[in-house]
């Protein structure tokens, strides 16, 4: 306030209001990114019906990533998350929060439940709405976890961390699709994807292991915010807890690893193919070649090595 007064905020059932009201947005700017860029990009490329589906939505999550990423950089370097580590443990519960992380959580919110309707409105191919779903619920139930239990900070960097790597990873997809031989970007995707599951497995043993257990107020109280403090303070509980994420990350890691072997497979094997098209096609011209050069039968016509007839030519008197 211009007292100098820090306002702070804390959640409610009025949020529900303002979810509300940010989701007739998000579909509005999701119309207006598929009408004025994909839809035009779509008509030069002339894309089949699965990759067209596919696309568009690497496309929206390629502007909705960049634009987390960037928002979400912005405040935790503002609120001093990152240059101070120790914020994100101190002082908890974080019951009340600063404007711009409220309306940050919010809208992702709305974000991620505007997806819902959208699979009605994109069409989307009934194959795709399982995975679709999927995605979709793992990311409400994240976020909401993260903004219930007063874990909004530490949400805030495992948001910033996952993004980041999604967005390489949709990047790399709308790359692909206008030039199948440019698969560059899926190098980078699959670096900063194991860089960014390393820092994450990191910020969690970090938080859970040593943080939360040197909370001071360690008594459950859910009139101000505390579900988890006096959990951690139990060894055997907070072991458990690490080795169930340590499992998570090593199952994340498996499915990445299976899935770059299997890419680097198709494309040695593509890559083989070629080569041997490339032989069979050299040999056989050679093959040619070799006949023109020694004689051979060609349009019912007996020819010599040089390439002359072999029938003798009868001299005509002058």
């Amino acid at each position: 306030s211009a007292d100098g007064e820090l306002v702070q905020y804390h959640y409610g059932l009025k949020d529900l209001v303002t979810i509300l009201f940010y989701i007739f947005i998000a579909i509005i700017l999701h119309a207006v990114v598929q009408e004025y860029a994909l839809d035009k990009i779509n008509r030069r490329l002339h894309l089949s019906k699965v990759k067209h589906s596919k696309f568009n939505e690497s496309g929206q999550l390629v502007a909705f990533h960049l634009t987390s990423v960037i928002w979400c950089l912005y405040v935790v370097v503002t609120e001093g998350y990152i240059s101070n580590p120790r914020s994100l443990w101190e002082n908890y519960p974080h019951v009340y929060l600063p404007y711009q992380v409220k309306f940050f959580y919010l809208c992702q919110l709305a974000y991620w439940l505007h997806a819902l309707p959208e699979l009605y409105f994109q069409k989307v191919r009934k194959e795709e709405i399982p995975r679709q779903l999927r995605c979709i619920t793992l990311y409400l139930l994240h976020i909401a976890g993260a903004y219930l239990l007063n874990l909004t900070r530490l949400g805030l960097i495992l948001l910033l961390l996952q993004y980041l790597a999604e967005f390489f990873f949709h990047m790399a997809r709308l790359v692909y699709f206008t030039d199948e031989n440019n698969e560059k970007l899926f190098n980078v995707w699959a670096v900063v994807f194991v860089v960014t599951r390393l820092f994450t497995l990191t910020l969690y043993i970090l938080v859970i292991g040593f943080g939360l257990p040197r909370v001071e107020s360690q008594a459950l109280d859910p009139e101000r915010g505390n579900f988890f403090s006096f959990l951690f303070n139990n060894i055997l509980f907070r072991m458990s807890v690490l080795l169930l994420v340590c499992l998570f990350q090593a199952s994340v890691m498996w499915r990445f690893i299976h899935f770059q072997l299997r890419r680097w497979r198709e494309y040695w094997h593509e890559q083989s193919s070629r080569k041997r098209a490339a032989a069979s096609t050299g040999s056989k011209q050679q093959s040619k070649l070799l006949k023109r050069d020694s004689g051979y039968h060609e349009n019912g016509v007996v020819k010599a090595e040089n390439g002359t007839s072999p029938r003798t030519k009868k001299l005509k008197s002058p």
